[in-house]
């Protein structure tokens, strides 16, 4: 069973209150997404602390119903 990416947003902005999420449905089919997710929460967190915040979020549907992610992490750049 396919994923939606507006559930897969609603996941991260749900477990990641102040994420700015973008997700793009990299080949049509619901099973291949790439995901751009950037908040304040990552600060000072390696990238795969990020990439694991994102995942937790996600509440394992990572390898079930969501088979492919590719996932871009960053904190707000600071002025």
């Amino acid at each position: 069973m396919a994923m939606d990416a507006a559930v897969i947003e609603k996941l991260i902005r749900e477990g990641i209150p102040e994420a700015v999420v973008r997700i793009e449905d990299l080949r049509g089919d619901g099973d291949h997404y790439a995901a751009y997710v950037e908040s304040p929460a990552f600060a000072g967190k390696s990238r795969v602390q990020q990439h694991q915040m994102v995942y937790a979020a996600l509440q394992g549907k990572m390898g079930g119903e969501l088979h492919a992610l590719a996932l871009t992490t960053a904190a707000p750049k600071t002025a």
